[in-house]
């Protein structure tokens, strides 16, 4: 669906407008940004209850054949042949020179098929990469016939196993398809906000439907884009063409947790994916620079783009995203530094209009995960 020949919406666009949303343009489609509750309340809310937030801008792909799981490794430094069925696992695409096209989500749906979440900004470049490199050995669908909604928080569980109970027992990471007011829906136990939550992919025709009967929940509100960018950067998470991106290799981006042991040097299936030679040099030898996180002293945020420089006034790195975190009540950053600086003692400062601001280097996440694990 579009509005013009540009901009695109999502199914619960006319939702958003009635619950008084301010749109913005966003990937090529017009998102809401805040409600009138407001960025800080929305965030506030869930952290507390449950936000639900509509990411149905998010591509949708199917992949399936005889051989699909070992065509999708030869794009992703990740296991995919060993993923148990309906268990979900972080991966990225990656390029030659071991960058990072894009990071995804993948699903086993069982029978050689599987189902991949990418983000909205590269979607359609995605799926060419894979139509480019897998379309002889697998068939390749691209879902714009489905909604995403995502429902985060710690009462997420209460809400949605009231409505499907089976639910209950879903653990990070995992997948179920559902039937809810018999309506049919697949839903992972995952999110990008650090909270308990879930994702829930439902058919376009179903989406507003499904979304009221979650919003009839008085535990439950619509979340804009700033509260999910303000609770993902409380969480550490990485954001595509922020943390994440083409001129970065996934370590660079400390991101080695993500890179699957089986993969790597010396492992039963070592490398042979896009930018392998570089990647597992890094992983062996270290990379130049590292993402890390960083508290500003004082209040005044240091958002994305800011120059960090150590105490000679030597630029080692910048922000790449940067903001308030309501949960900590205090301004908050991630930042690119040079991997030698990261791990000494040096004194840095951030430039924030022309004025020097001291950071201090923070493990992350700032606010600890919540996910369901047993």
């Amino acid at each position: 669906m579009s509005i013009g020949s540009e901009i695109r919406i999502t199914p619960f666009h006319q939702m958003h407008v009635d619950a008084g949303a301010k749109m913005v343009p966003f990937a090529g489609y017009e998102m809401p940004v805040s409600y009138p509750l407001g960025i800080k309340k929305e965030h506030n809310h869930t952290r507390e209850r449950a936000g639900l937030f509509d990411v149905s801008h998010m591509g949708q792909i199917r992949l399936s054949g005889e051989h699909a799981m070992s065509a999708l490794e030869s794009l992703v430094p990740v296991d995919i042949i060993d993923l148990p069925l309906m268990k979900t696992r972080y991966a990225l695409f990656t390029s030659e020179n071991g960058g990072v096209l894009d990071d995804l989500m993948v699903t086993n749906l069982g029978d050689n098929t599987l189902f991949l979440v990418v983000n909205a900004a590269c979607k359609y470049d995605d799926y060419e990469h894979l139509k480019r490199h897998l379309g002889s050995s697998c068939e390749l669908d691209l879902h714009d016939d489905l909604a995403l909604l995502a429902l985060q928080g710690p009462k997420a569980n209460k809400v949605l196993s009231e409505l499907a109970p089976s639910v209950k027992e879903m653990t990070f990471m995992t997948a179920k398809q559902v039937k809810i007011n018999e309506i049919d829906c697949f839903i992972t136990r995952s999110g990008y906000t650090g909270e308990d939550g879930f994702e829930i992919s439902v058919s376009n025709q179903d989406a507003e439907s499904l979304a009221d009967i979650l919003l009839s929940s008085e535990e439950v509100e619509w979340i804009g884009l700033g509260a999910r960018d303000s609770l993902r950067l409380e969480a550490g998470l990485s954001l595509y063409g922020h943390e994440l991106d083409t001129n970065h290799s996934p370590v660079e981006s400390s991101l080695n947790w993500a890179l699957s042991k089986v993969r790597r040097l010396g492992e039963e299936r070592e490398g042979n994916y896009l930018g392998d030679n570089i990647i597992l040099k890094q992983l062996e030898n270290g990379s130049d620079t590292k993402v890390v996180g960083l508290l500003p002293e004082g209040r005044m945020p240091v958002r994305d783009g800011a120059i960090i420089q150590d105490e000679n006034g030597t630029q080692v790195g910048y922000v790449t995203s940067g903001g308030f975190g309501p949960t900590l009540n205090k301004p908050i950053s991630i930042a690119r530094l040079e991997t030698k600086v990261s791990n000494s003692q040096s004194k840095l400062f951030a430039l924030v209009r022309e004025k020097k601001i001291a950071v201090e280097i923070i493990k992350l996440p700032f606010v600890k995960h919540n996910y369901y694990r047993v």
